[in-house]
């Protein structure tokens, strides 16, 4: 039997901790036309932060109705960077499968805004 272990990067908890993770409702989703990548357009409410904007490539489990009203979890505090037609402020969590990302979702409905820790 082959054994594969994958190297990771090791981080401190003060690491971790600069991470802001948050759990948010999408409220708008549609094609992001201009992507490289097949991605959507997203458009998440964060309760107090607000509504935040991303580019996700979740097309390939996921249709924009499906979506829609969906808590999700994702990174609030990345600096935005420019996707095609979308400045994604915040960076939506999966796990990626053979068959497309799967989103990190919650078992119960939760305040937006709430941070992960």
């Amino acid at each position: 039997m082959l054994l594969i272990i994958e190297r990771i990067n090791m981080i401190t908890l003060e690491d971790f901790k600069k991470v802001d993770l948050r759990v948010g409702t999408i409220m708008e989703a549609s094609v992001n036309k201009g992507a490289k990548k097949k991605a959507y357009k997203l458009k998440i409410d964060f309760g107090p932060l607000g509504i935040k904007k991303s580019s996700a490539q979740i097309t390939d489990l996921y249709s924009p109705e499906d979506l829609i009203g969906k808590q999700i979890i994702a990174v609030v505090n990345f600096k935005p960077i420019h996707i095609a037609e979308v400045t994604s402020e915040v960076l939506v969590l999966g796990v990626v499968t053979n068959k497309g990302v799967v989103l990190l979702n919650l078992d119960s409905k939760v305040e937006n805004g709430t941070k992960i820790s």
